[in-house]
């Protein structure tokens, strides 16, 4: 099949997700994908509906992260971490950023989620995150998508007032014919799309305007369970099915190589399939 790297990839028990360990590892060797940036659901400040997940289900962002690290470091030749980021409740204090800097070895990259936290990222909370990405040359993924705070405008103005800091846009604008996201990456050298719930026809799109730079392969495996590469829950093929079969015949080999995994070891350092 290749190489792969899925660059959105999740682990955690919250709202009404359940994705362990077992389930990411088991889906990895069936499927041959060869790394995972993951990244832990239980940061979810809001559920679905844009109410407060109660406290008691809690976590700190230092616990969380901790426990995410536990679970990469058991496979650091597979896993790689995303550092969900609490932006509604938290900002960073020096434990957190003495776990980070401890950890840049395993640690490739910041992630927000403005739907389950409903600030978008171009809030002036996020500020001291973004000097760290900085500090660290950390990379930010934000899911776009399903709210106001979560719309791609908000995270193109946060690549824009940040150049410095690479950016992806994670799901294009998830709900939606992609265009508004997709005319984005033409804007800005620092801002990224990728493949979770896209088309094909619109990453074949992008790889016609601008080149296949723009787009990096991502799942939300293990969403829809252990096969979520194979099949949905209700049992129809999976999206990701195509991807790895028609798209791959659909495009050059190089364009392909640079979706699946190249341009993600550019984005976030990833080294270990060199």
């Amino acid at each position: 099949m290749g190489k792969i790297i899925d660059t959105h990839v999740h682990i955690g028990n919250m709202i009404d997700f359940v994705m362990t360990e077992e389930m990411v590892l088991y889906s990895m060797e069936r499927y041959s994908i060869d790394f995972s940036l993951i990244s832990n659901i239980e940061a979810a400040e809001f559920d679905h509906f844009g109410r407060p997940v109660p406290k008691n289900l809690q976590k700190s962002q230092s616990e969380l992260l901790n426990q995410t690290l536990s679970v990469a470091r058991r496979h650091p030749d597979k896993l790689g971490v995303l550092v969900w980021l609490k932006i509604s409740s938290e900002q960073p204090n020096d434990e957190f950023e003495d776990i980070l800097k401890n950890n840049l070895d395993i640690i490739y990259g910041f992630k927000l989620h403005p739907f389950h936290s409903r600030v978008a990222p171009d809030n002036k909370r996020l500020e001291p995150y973004y000097t760290l990405a900085s500090k660290y040359s950390l990379p930010v993924v934000s899911h776009t998508g399903g709210c106001e705070e979560a719309m791609s405008v908000h995270l193109y103005n946060a690549a824009k007032a940040h150049p410095n800091i690479n950016f992806v846009m994670v799901h294009m604008d998830l709900g939606t014919d992609n265009k508004q996201a997709l005319s984005y990456l033409g804007l800005l050298p620092n801002l990224y799309g990728d493949t979770t719930w896209v088309p094909v026809c619109t990453t074949s799109e992008a790889i016609k305007r601008y080149g296949s730079s723009k787009i990096v392969f991502g799942s939300d495996n293990p969403i829809d369970g252990r096969d979520t590469y194979l099949h949905n829950k209700t049992g129809d093929r999976s999206l990701y099915q195509e991807y790895f079969n028609e798209f791959k015949k659909s495009v050059t080999q190089d364009d392909y190589d640079n979706i699946m995994y190249k341009n993600a070891q550019k984005i976030f350092g990833i080294k270990l399939l060199t």
